[in-house]
């Protein structure tokens, strides 16, 4: 597909966009239930059509797990699917209303932000949840996958166009762009057709984004993720949740990336890192004072960290561990190494967690809790566009809300303005 014929579909996008206005709640959610139901009824083909782009990748890459399809999660999708189809409208919800002195009748009201462009790499997943999501808010979408998961896209998209068309609803409200990066700064480019682009990656395609597009756009940030251990922790709590926020999933962005140790925990660390070693293998880059600690007392791979290890997102096996003095030091660590993705605390000491949630400037903030749990379908979202880690329009998990505008409607008697 060249450039022009790139635009020609994104410019029948927006046209196709107009028409969901007269469409109601109902039929919106009826085409996401039945792209669930074509999702079951073809997920041999979805499977196969996902084996074809992780044979192209080796299953050492962080990426593989991101695209991996199987059954359970091929039922999880279609769950989710199910659960935003069942959530309330975000469209039409007065969020202000006021009556001047003059008789105006003042209502601010949700609307569609339009056209919304979805960069995203490796995760098929995206692809089912930015068009459930749009749909149900009234939006129209382009998509634009990675290479990694060309094959995967093209069926989904298929099924979706499937879906549409089954309800008598135009398939150009999703546009799949090509695979390749040529197409992607057409889509940057598409001013006055797509009203907003939110990449969903890795840090470099983020900035790219940022960097290029001629378009608004809504950062998904890169997770760099940290956990404060505070003197005053319960120790079992600490290796549990420490634990799952490393292994559950260690390719997504809120997986652990350091470890922030108070001193005064220093003899506990073998004992708090010992279960990730023993079962998941899990690779320490350790600072000097937790090296000395955990040296013949890890049962994985222990190496000394390096500068560029704090701040840096492994998506792997691996994690950072630093030392620090007090409260004050991992705050001022945190400040400076994160990502303002997620973090969390481990303290009983209350003023500790009050002083860590109200200081760290993150879009999640968590005390005595696995930061695992930021992900729009935990929170009740049923699923997610992705998670903000800007503070405008949207923070943290984007899901139907965050896919909405507003406008004024006022309303008068013949009021003129002198």
């Amino acid at each position: 597909m060249n450039h022009e014929t790139l635009l020609q579909s994104i410019r029948e996008t927006r046209e196709a966009s107009r028409s969901l206005s007269g469409v109601g709640d109902e039929q919106l959610s009826a085409v996401i239930v039945e792209l669930a139901r074509l999702a079951r009824e073809q997920r041999s083909r979805l499977l196969a059509a996902n084996r074809e782009d992780l044979d192209r990748m080796d299953p050492a890459d962080p990426r593989h797990d991101r695209l991996l399809l199987d059954e359970q999660r091929i039922e999880a999708i279609c769950e989710d699917l199910e659960q935003v189809a069942s959530l309330d409208s975000p469209l039409g919800q007065v969020q202000q209303h006021r009556r001047l002195d003059n008789g105006l009748d003042l209502r601010r009201v949700s609307v569609p932000l339009g056209v919304v462009a979805v960069i995203f790499e490796s995760r098929p997943n995206v692809t089912f949840d930015v068009f459930a999501l749009c749909l149900k808010s009234g939006n129209a979408c382009v998509l634009k996958g990675s290479r990694d998961a060309a094959a995967s896209n093209k069926v989904i998209v298929q099924l979706i166009h499937e879906a549409l068309a089954n309800n008598g609803m135009a398939t150009e409200l999703v546009c799949l762009t090509p695979a390749e990066r040529e197409a992607l700064p057409v889509v940057l480019d598409a001013v006055g057709l797509i009203d907003v682009a939110i990449p969903r990656g890795s840090q470099g395609l983020i900035d790219f984004v940022r960097r290029h597009a001629r378009i608004p756009v809504i950062e998904t940030g890169a997770g760099v993720v940290h956990t404060y251990v505070d003197a005053s922790a319960d120790e079992s709590m600490a290796e549990a949740v420490v634990f799952n926020s490393k292994t559950r999933r260690v390719s997504v962005c809120n997986a652990l990336d350091t470890l922030l140790l108070h001193r005064e925990k220093l003899p506990v660390l073998p004992k708090l890192l010992e279960r990730m070693g023993r079962d998941h293998g899990v690779t320490v880059h350790a600072d000097r004072q937790a090296f000395e600690a955990l040296e013949g007392n890890y049962p994985a791979r222990l190496e000394r960290a390096k500068d560029e290890d704090f701040g840096r997102e492994f998506l792997s096996l691996a994690m950072a561990v630093k030392v620090v003095p007090d409260l004050e030091a991992a705050l001022a660590h945190i400040a400076r190494h994160s990502s303002r993705h997620s973090e969390a605390v481990i303290a009983q000491d209350e003023q500790v967690i009050d002083t860590f949630l109200m200081r760290v400037d993150s879009a999640a903030v968590y005390a005595n809790a696995s930061t695992a749990f930021t992900d729009g379908g935990q929170f009740g979202m049923g699923a997610e566009i992705g998670i903000s880690t800007q503070k405008l329009h949207a923070r943290g998990p984007m899901a139907l809300p965050e896919l909405t505008s507003y406008k004024w409607v006022v309303r008068g008697t013949g009021q003129t303005r002198s």
